[in-house]
């Protein structure tokens, strides 16, 4: 199992740090769990890959895309930290 862990800031709360965890077996595009801490809660979850599908579906976006950029969003470096915005709700 990979696992990665990142700072965010989310827009909805920017003075805030939270620390994203992300963790997959074989690829982020058949799901992965998730958890998310403030440092005084955490919270967690799971995205099934049938949610993947249907979430790119929804957006009208090809599934390899939208794995491709949640893989942007949710693992990649600090280097496209603020291509991307994180609400917090």
């Amino acid at each position: 199992m990979e696992k990665i862990l990142k700072r965010i800031r989310a827009v909805s709360d920017p003075q805030a740090t939270y620390f994203l965890q992300v963790s997959w077996e074989e690829d982020l595009g058949i799901g992965f769990g998730i958890v998310l801490t403030d440092g005084q809660c955490a919270w967690t979850g799971t995205v099934s890959e049938a949610e993947i599908t249907r979430e790119a579906a929804d957006m009208e976006m090809n599934r390899e895309k939208y794995v491709e950029e949640l893989k942007r969003a949710l693992i990649a470096g600090e280097e496209l930290a603020d291509s991307y915005n994180f609400a917090i709700s």
